[in-house]
């Protein structure tokens, strides 16, 4: 009986889980620090958290518009969700490759005294870019609304957290160590995009 009750349960969290993974990958908030520590440097505590709860506010807002509006976008061309798949894999691998290349960056940091850093660049690109644009249409088609709301509302809580506790965590993690993070994080996203490909392909010319 427990057995089963816990099989059970694994079955129900399971969706929730394979959609939180690569969300949080694509999402990438503790190698986002270093760049958000460089943008802020100098603004006071106030100024931090608004651009904090700006930034987030953007991010979440992007992807679920792009979760509402995807894939009716996607029929109105006649692109298929295999397409997606086959399209975002190779994006994703692409995107993965280029930032585990020596001396490559995320994106070029603008001053932040110029623009508004909330929005642009953290807002989007770098927490809400087209790596978790991808990545969230296609868990959305594989398991469902619920598990991907869910999973990018967790993702966007944690970003938060971590952005409100960079400095804390620069001081624990260094700069050496935020940058071996996100390696490891884009060897896991050029495997999803691997993944995505292989799903692709077989839904479109194997079944």
């Amino acid at each position: 009986m427990t057995l089963v009750y816990n099989t059970g349960m694994a079955k129900i969290f399971e969706p929730y889980l394979l959609t939180f993974i690569p969300i949080f990958v694509t999402v990438d908030a503790i190698g986002n620090i270093p760049i958000f520590v460089s943008l802020v440097e100098g603004l006071s505590k106030k100024q931090r958290q608004r651009i904090i709860m700006e930034s987030v506010t953007t991010a979440t807002a992007l992807a679920m518009i792009f979760m509402l509006v995807g894939k009716l976008v996607l029929r109105a061309v006649g692109i298929t969700i295999s397409d997606f798949q086959i399209a975002g894999g190779i994006l994703l691998f692409a995107i993965a490759m280029r930032l585990l290349l020596p001396g490559t960056t995320k994106y070029v940091i603008t001053n932040s005294h110029d623009k508004n850093p909330g929005v642009f660049p953290l807002g989007t690109p770098l927490i809400t870019g087209p790596a978790v644009l991808t990545t969230t249409l296609m868990m959305l088609d594989s398991f469902g609304v619920w598990p991907t709301f869910a999973s990018l509302l967790l993702n966007m809580l944690i970003c938060w957290f971590v952005l409100i506790r960079a400095d804390a965590f620069m001081k624990v993690m260094g700069l050496g160590g935020t940058r071996a993070f996100s390696k490891i994080m884009y060897i896991l996203l050029a495997a999803i995009g691997v993944m995505m490909v292989r799903k692709g392909i077989i839904g479109a010319f194997l079944k």
